[in-house]
């Protein structure tokens, strides 16, 4: 016993003697290098370094080099990564002396070792690869939403080129949506790890139910993209990878407080286990804000988006149960409720209440077999609830109450091979049961779904990389369907990259287009199903709730909603002769038959406008992107994106050349009553849809101080809201928001070896605001921090 004690003494002993060792030892030192492309390339500012346990992102500069600085000993894992690029992951060690590394990537092999796939993956339990679909793929990763002090999904999306967040008018106020080249939100699909999001109000969803907490970064498709995902992906899909794996245990915690007492506030936290064969990731947000009125004309009280709160928790484990086997497990629960007052006169007060529950439950099972194979097991459940009720105050009348409940079982076998070294073939077979207990639908309805489907990805030379996929999606309501695709890739210098892609996309109406009934008291309109509208239209007629009825719209829609189908093609070039300047552009084509689209088709004595969803023959938006992004300083970062759209029925056109009721009737200035005979070229397009649309971003790391401003402005071009004139299309006299700008900035600064980090957000600087846009507030300050620890 004794002898320990003189142990242990002589422990305490060398402890308190290297204590002011170790206060000496802390100082600073380098990590930095040189990264080389194998195939002799110039380097570009697209190689993506990330140091962790700190969390540091930067890219190379102009000559391939980088500095990682004020770092302190300990053990670090840099990933370097590139497009087309076999990512690397070294573990250094930092004792005492500053380390220099000359790193080359090779370009992407799919040969399988060991227990990984050669090449980079997009998440850990998905095979498909999305940055090498055939669509356009863009790519916003976790620094970038640090940057923009982003709080929901739908403040990050509003910031990018060829896409825009509008309120869809059919969905009610709260259903804040995302528009891709054109696509409404109907047609793009939301997905969290591969899996689709449930949740959508008559086909829209609502970006802004989800935080951006705990997420690794977000890929955008632009384009058909059913090949990949199934029907909702007709216009593209917008996949958000959460944060996996763990290399150190730390945690993270953030506030934000501001304007509107909006609050959010996140928890993160992870670590290894079983000497790093496992790993557990979590998450907490919580986030409140108040609501605004931008319709304050016309609404003398209350609000056009109500005070909102929502919850969430989020948690992702993986386990390497074998050398060759890893199992994971994801779990995502979410809350949201608002309460709703609006104030039409002193006698007219309605309340409105809403909640909104998403259940997430996910396992999978990772498997490398000897011969090359690698197989992906995977099982998804989701429960999505929807309650909502209304009230007359003054009148203690109830105007309407709506319970509305969906989930799916979906299961899915994936599979990896290559069996040359430039040919890798992705494939899987699954199936999924969705069912719906909407009580005003009648009935609990299923949808039964099967799909398999096949992607190869073949390098026949060094500068050639070919994408072919292929999926069959077969339902119990809706016939099968086939979407290909092909996309191809060509180097045609050093300097520049040739893309092209063509893909078919197909979407079958959901339930709620055709069954429901929905009523939205705080915008007073009401939005009933293709396969009921004829029936409500004629009961509010008899009992003289009707006060104007579009005969020609009715007969068009009632009981005549089709599938929708699409065929997407693209073609761009990037210009990157150096690692300060990179330049994109791209001409798109998407043709679509059968778009589905909201209409109006009368107006109620007590509601306002009674909509349902028509089929538009022929439609095709077209246009093209481009973006370019320079360094004149090292520390200086410039963009700018810009998108050209152009988005029409062609029936429409059709009709007006060949004059067809109703599209013969004379054009009517408002302004000075003049008439005259209709023309193609007055028809402006389909509403929502911006003709231009240009973000600018500004970055800039002042090294001395450890600050960052991230100064970012988008600029909309003006757009339709709705017709109003009685034509039955979009001219220059119809309802339009008018052209503005938003302008954002982002403040950060660090401390404390870079654990507290201090942030001020600016959103909407300039206070734009519009009764035709309920979900954009005026100018918002919020004001944060937050401290990461780790095991140092």
């Amino acid at each position: 016993m004794f002898g320990r004690l003189e142990v242990l003494k002589k422990c305490l002993f060398y402890l308190l003697l290297s204590l002011p060792l170790s206060v000496v030892s802390q100082e600073k030192y380098t990590i930095e290098g040189k990264v080389r492309l194998a195939d002799l390339r110039e380097n570009s500012d697209q190689i993506l370094l990330t140091l962790w346990p700190d969390q540091y992102v930067l890219k190379t500069d102009k000559e391939g080099r980088f500095h990682f600085t004020g770092l302190y000993e300990g053990a670090y894992k840099l990933r370097v990564e590139h497009v087309g690029y076999t990512a690397q992951e070294l573990d250094i060690s930092l004792e005492g002396n500053d380390v220099d590394l000359d790193i080359e990537l090779e370009i992407e092999s799919y040969a399988i070792e060991g227990i990984e796939v050669k090449g980079k993956q997009p998440a850990v339990d998905n095979l498909i690869k999305a940055e090498n679909a055939a669509m356009p793929v863009t790519v916003i990763t976790r620094r970038e939403i640090e940057l923009m002090g982003s709080r929901r999904l739908d403040e990050i999306m509003k910031e990018q080129t060829g896409v825009a967040v509008v309120n869809d008018i059919a969905s009610g106020s709260r259903a804040i949506g995302v528009q891709v080249q054109g696509f409404s939100s109907n047609y793009v699909m939301i997905l969290i790890d591969g899996q689709p999001m449930l949740g959508r109000n008559n086909g829209n969803f609502d970006l802004s139910r989800i935080s951006v907490t705990n997420v690794e970064r977000i890929e955008i498709i632009k384009g058909a993209s059913s090949c990949l995902y199934g029907s909702d992906a007709l216009g593209g899909a917008i996949n958000i990878i959460t944060r996996h794996g763990a290399i150190t245990p730390q945690t993270h915690a953030s506030l934000l407080y501001g304007s509107l007492n909006t609050v959010d506030a996140t928890v993160e936290a992870e670590t290894p286990f079983a000497n790093q064969r496992g790993s557990v990731v979590v998450s907490g947000n919580y986030y409140k804000t108040d609501g605004f009125n931008t319709d304050s004309k016309y609404m003398i009280g209350g609000t056009t988006i109500p005070p909102y709160s929502n919850y969430s928790f989020q948690g992702r484990s993986r386990y390497r149960l074998s050398k060759n086997g890893t199992i994971g497990f994801t779990a995502r629960y979410t809350e949201g409720n608002s309460e709703m007052v609006n104030m039409w006169s002193d006698e007219w007060v309605n309340e409105d209440k809403q909640t909104d529950r998403d259940l997430n439950l996910s396992a999978s099972y990772d498997h490398n077999f000897v011969n090359g194979i690698r197989s992906m097991s995977r099982y998804y459940f989701t429960r999505y609830e929807n309650e909502m009720r209304a009230n007359w105050i003054n009148q203690n009348a109830l105007i309407g109450a709506e319970k509305f409940g969906q989930q799916v079982h979906r299961i899915e076998q994936q599979f990896a091979y290559a069996p040359f070294s430039t040919l890798q073939l992705t494939g899987g077979i699954g199936g999924s049961l969705e069912v719906m207990d909407n009580q005003d639908l009648g009935q609990e309805r299923n949808l039964n779904t099967a799909f398999a489907y096949l992607q190869a990805e073949w390098q026949p030379l060094t500068r050639l990389r070919t994408t072919t996929g292929l999926r069959y999606d077969h339902t119990n309501v809706y016939r099968g369907r086939v979407s290909p695709s092909l996309g191809i890739q060509y180097n045609l210098s050093e300097e520049w990259l040739m893309k092209a892609g063509i893909g078919a996309g197909f979407k079958a109406p959901d339930y709620k287009m055709r069954y429901q009934v929905f009523y939205n008291p705080a915008a007073n309109y009401m939005v009933v199903g293709t396969d009921q509208i004829r029936e409500v239209i004629e009961a509010l007629d008899r009992s003289g709730e009707l006060s104007f009825q579009n005969s020609y719209m009715l007969n068009l829609t009632a009981g005549n909603l089709k599938a929708e189908n699409s065929m997407s093609s693209n073609v761009g070039f990037i210009w990157n002769p150096n690692n300060r300047l990179r330049a994109e552009t791209s001409i798109f084509y998407h043709h679509i038959a059968n778009q589905i689209n909201a209409v109006a088709v009368g107006n109620g004595t007590t509601v306002g406008q009674i909509f349902t969803y028509r089929n538009l023959p022929r439609a095709a938006n077209k246009g093209f992107e481009m973006s370019i992004g320079y360094q004149p300083l090292e520390n200086l970062n410039l963009s700018v994106g810009y998108q050209y759209l152009i988005a029409k029925d062609l029936s429409v056109l059709d009709s007006i050349r060949a004059g067809n009721y109703p599209y013969n009737q004379m054009i009517n200035n408002p302004i000075t009553g003049e008439s005259r005979p209709v023309k193609a070229g007055d028809y402006w397009g389909i509403e929502d849809r911006s003709r231009h649309m240009v973000n600018l971003k500004a970055t800039y790391e002042y090294q001395p101080w450890n600050m960052t401003f991230n100064l970012r402005a988008n600029i909309r071009g003006r757009y339709p809201f709705q017709e109003i004139n009685g034509n039955q299309f979009i001219d220059e006299y119809d309802a339009f928001v008018p052209d503005h700008t938003l302008l954002n900035l982002t403040i950060e600064k660090r401390l404390w070896k870079n654990k507290l980090t201090l942030r001020l957000i600016a959103d909407n600087l300039l206070g734009f605001t519009h009764r035709y846009m309920p979900g954009q507030p005026g100018r918002v300050i919020l004001g944060g921090l937050s401290y990461r620890w780790f095991k140092e």
